[in-house]
C-alpha cells in the first residue's frame, strides 16, 4: 500500500496559487524529501496532509484513508515535528509529553516517555519548562513529541535544525533505525542537502507551488551532472541546466 497518495492537490489564497496541482505517491516504508526554496509551497503541502488546511482542489489519501472524509482514522497513526512550532512554554517537557500522549491515547505513557528520553538523551530536560530550552534542545523535544504514538507516517520539518553536527548525526542515525525497525514512512522537508542525500529514497523538488523534478538523490545528481544535491537545488532555484520535467 502507498502510505500517501495525492492527486491534483491545489491551494489558493485569493489570487495567490500556493500549491498548484500536485500529484505525489509516497510508498509505504520510504523516506521522501520535499525540497524547495522559501515560498515554494512545502509548508502548505504538509499542512494539507495533516488536515490543518482544506485544499482548494484535489484529493489526499493517507494510509488508505481519504483525508476529506476520514482524516481522524489516519491522524491517529500520524505525527508531525517542527522546531518552529512551540510547545506550551510553562509546562515542563514531561508535562507536554503527557498531554500529547493522552491526546493520542498512548498506552503506558510513562514507559514511552522514559524510552524516548533515553534514546534522544532528554533525561536532564524532562523537568525543565519547555520555554527555557535552547533551540537545539527544542528540536530534540519536538521530535520526541512526534514519536510518542509510534507513528506509521511521520512528517518532519527541518528535523535537525539548530543541532550541532554530533547531535544532528545521532538524530539522523536514530531516524534511520526507527524507519528500519518500524516500517514507518517519512516525509522530510529540509534545507540540509547532505541530510536529504543520506536519508531519502526519493526527492521531490518544489518551485512556485509545483513539483518541477523528482527522483532518487543519485538520479538527480546524474541528471544535472552535479556532485551534490545543494548544486542541484541551486540549478533549479536559479533556472539553470533544468533537468527532465516529472
Amino acid at each position: 500500500m502507498d502510505a500517501i497518495r495525492v492527486t491534483g492537490l491545489t491551494k489558493r489564497y485569493g489570487e495567490v496559487l500556493a500549491v498548484d496541482g500536485l500529484d505525489v505517491v509516497v510508498p509505504a516504508g520510504s523516506t521522501v524529501g520535499l525540497l524547495g526554496g522559501n515560498g515554494a509551497g512545502k509548508t502548505t503541502t504538509i499542512a494539507m496532509l495533516l488536515g490543518l488546511l482544506i485544499p482548494t482542489a484535489g484529493r489526499i489519501e493517507v494510509l488508505g484513508h481519504d483525508m476529506a472524509h476520514d482524516r481522524f482514522a489516519a491522524l491517529a497513526r500520524m505525527n508531525f515535528s517542527s522546531p518552529y512550532i512551540a510547545l506550551p512554554h510553562r509546562l515542563s517537557v514531561e508535562e507536554n509529553f503527557r498531554v500529547y500522549g493522552h491526546l493520542y491515547n498512548v498506552p503506558q505513557i510513562s514507559r514511552r516517555i522514559a524510552v524516548l528520553a533515553e534514546q534522544l538523551d532528554l533525561g536532564d530536560l524532562l523537568k525543565r519548562p519547555a520555554g527555557d530550552l535552547s533551540a537545539g534542545q527544542k528540536t530534540r523535544v519536538a521530535l520526541a513529541k512526534a514519536l510518542l504514538n509510534t507513528p506509521d507516517v511521520l512528517l518532519l520539518d527541518e528535523p535537525t535544525a539548530s543541532l550541532d553536527p554530533d547531535t544532528g548525526d545521532l538524530v539522523r542515525t536514530w531516524l534511520e533505525r526507527y524507519r528500519a525497525e518500524s516500517g514507518c514512512t517519512i516525509l522530510l522537508a529540509s534545507h540540509n542537502m547532505a541530510e536529504v542525500e543520506r536519508l531519502c529514497d526519493m526527492v521531490l523538488m518544489m518551485k512556485r507551488g509545483r513539483i518541477v523534478d523528482r527522483g532518487s538523490p543519485q538520479a538527480l545528481l546524474a541528471r544535472y551532472g552535479r556532485d551534490d544535491l545543494e548544486e542541484v537545488f541551486l540549478d533549479i532555484a536559479r533556472d539553470r541546466n533544468q533537468g527532465v520535467a516529472p
